[in-house]
């Protein structure tokens, strides 16, 4: 819904509107315009303007699509994803989906944000890995790869007073890695809040091109995964840490693959005393 606004030629006033829009997403929705050029001082006039400038007709238009969103739940999602395959190739369908997610994704990857993030895994003395939901076998595929490589992983409670225990140790050496997907939850804020007290590095993964407080991570990398009332794909994401895996294991090619070999001598020294899971 906000994937080009940070395309888009907005004046000074019309950001402060789209900021302001996408932090109080559902104040918004029950908002009239006065009230919001009210809190943000500035006039219904630069208000008015904004719905066009961010490719809606009007306040009306704006809200029908937010209130589709939310509306949007998992069964309507999979309707959705179910309708447009009903006639054609689901092969083909997924394909042409994942093609896209992928090229999108490549279209906001930029290499030196990504060598950034190669390095900054690299030199972290632990890096943990916040992984709500869906996002939990992304942050396994992760770990598992890069756990060979000698780097220390360690993933975090998904929700709850659970997640400080292990923010409770992460100092300026540690990186916390956040799949932020969709929305903001309050433990990807107080992850960012606590990195201000803790210095420690936030990168963030995220399905969206203007995420609230994205300023506040030190590396943003944007993974395509479709609109928010579609059915969301894990193929862009997965491009995302299967990058990261390689590059971390191309700056210290040499350690990586000496690991790599390691391992394989230990296997073929006891692979036959231990069954394989």
């Amino acid at each position: 819904m906000y994937k080009d606004w940070n395309q888009r030629p907005f004046s000074p006033n019309q950001r402060i509107i789209a900021d302001f829009i996408q932090k109080n997403e559902q104040r918004v929705l029950y908002m009239t315009e006065q009230e919001v050029a009210d809190e943000l001082h500035l006039s219904i006039a630069s208000v008015s303007r904004f719905w066009k400038a961010a490719g809606y007709k009007h306040v009306k238009d704006f809200k029908n699509r937010l209130r589709f969103r939310f509306e949007s739940t998992p069964s309507v999602k999979m309707r959705d994803a179910m309708e447009r395959s009903s006639d054609n190739s689901l092969p083909q369908v997924l394909l042409d989906n994942c093609s896209h997610h992928l090229q999108e994704t490549r279209r906001y990857l930029k290499d030196e944000v990504l060598q950034l993030a190669v390095g900054t895994l690299s030199a972290a003395r632990i890096i943990y890995v916040y992984s709500p939901g869906p996002c939990g076998g992304l942050a396994e595929l992760m770990m598992y790869r890069m756990a060979r490589f000698g780097l220390q992983l360690r993933k975090m409670a998904s929700s709850g007073h659970e997640l400080l225990e292990a923010l409770m140790h992460a100092s300026e050496q540690d990186v916390v890695l956040v799949f932020g997907f969709v929305q903001i939850l309050p433990e990807i804020e107080v992850i960012l809040d606590h990195a201000r007290e803790a210095a420690y590095k936030v990168i963030l993964i995220t399905d969206r091109l203007v995420f609230p407080r994205s300023q506040d991570a030190d590396i943003v990398l944007y993974a395509g995964r479709g609109e928010v009332w579609e059915f969301h794909s894990m193929v862009g994401p997965t491009y995302i840490i299967e990058n990261l895996i390689l590059g971390v294991g191309l700056l210290n090619r040499e350690h990586s693959l000496n690991k790599l070999d390691r391992l394989q001598q230990l296997r073929a020294q006891y692979g036959g005393k231990l069954p394989r899971s």
